[in-house]
């Protein structure tokens, strides 16, 4: 039986379509017979296997990418995972993230099922991450997906794609490329938990009052006062934790982030904002 010749223009050709590493390609090439498809096909098996025996393993690393289309009336944040801070500052690793999120803008998919089969390369998107765990050799995984949609929405990457943001206005305006960045770097520091007290889960409510009452209790108020006291406790809890209500960082005149938002106009608000970080 001819021994196939693997010509270095062949591995060069497999690790430019592919990524995969020089040796990577060459065994694959090998095993492949060189022909190129079953080269590919060799990878994209050993991507799936290598995904099967990392399957436990936690991606608490990766890349946060948020974007907005060109009319700015859609947003999307995409967090790719990764096992490894080295891998995550990996400016391939950061393309291939970058590349994932503008495919997925264009398809705009509902949910992260949906966009894992959105076509990308001449295969899906989870495809794609799977041939990746074989290339990289850690998990690689679509860690994370969110999605607006309104009349006009700002996105923020926050610490070296560590964290992204999408604000979500019930305008446009085009004063908001500055202040909807700023409200975005708001929400990234401050980590707001809804837009304003209307937005809270009420469960979230119920263990704050349960909270207050029993902080109130500890300090020897009488019980008939403590639900009162706990209510306003619950106030102090919004102007913390909410966008609106939250005082605007920026400012020296301890402006709240609503009064922040209407000195470009007086009708204008957050509508909705999501908040993707690693970990």
């Amino acid at each position: 039986m001819a021994t196939i010749k693997i010509t270095a223009a062949d591995v060069k050709k497999l690790r430019d379509m592919t990524g995969a590493g020089m040796m990577d390609c060459k065994k694959a090439l090998v095993e492949a017979n060189g022909e190129l498809e079953g080269a590919i096909e060799y990878l994209r098996k050993k991507g799936q296997k290598m995904t099967e025996k990392r399957a436990d393993r936690v991606a608490t690393e990766g890349v946060v990418i948020a974007l907005t289309s060109e009319d700015n009336s859609k947003g999307i944040i995409v967090r790719i995972g990764c096992e490894t801070d080295f891998v995550a500052k990996n400016e391939d690793f950061v393309a291939f993230a970058k590349s994932i999120a503008e495919t997925t803008l264009a398809a705009f998919p509902a949910t992260k099922e949906a966009l894992l089969a959105v076509a990308f390369d001449g295969q899906t998107i989870g495809e794609k991450l799977i041939e990746k765990t074989g290339v990289i050799g850690e998990k690689i995984e679509l860690a994370a997906y969110e999605v607006l949609e309104a009349e006009q929405v700002v996105s923020y990457i926050h610490m070296g794609h560590k964290a992204g943001v999408i604000v979500a206005f019930n305008k446009a305006n085009d004063g908001l490329a500055a202040v909807g960045r700023n409200v975005a770097m708001q929400i990234a520091a401050m980590g707001p938990v809804a837009v304003d007290k209307d937005g809270v889960d009420p469960t979230i409510v119920q263990k704050e009052i349960e909270i207050g009452m029993e902080q109130a209790r500890n300090e020897g108020k009488p019980e008939a006062m403590l639900e009162r006291i706990a209510q306003g406790k619950l106030g102090k809890f919004y102007k913390e934790n909410t966008l609106l209500n939250q005082e605007y960082v920026k400012s020296d005149s301890k402006e709240t982030v609503l009064k922040y938002i209407q000195t470009l106009d007086k009708e204008l608000t957050v509508t909705a904002f999501k908040h993707v970080k690693l970990g």
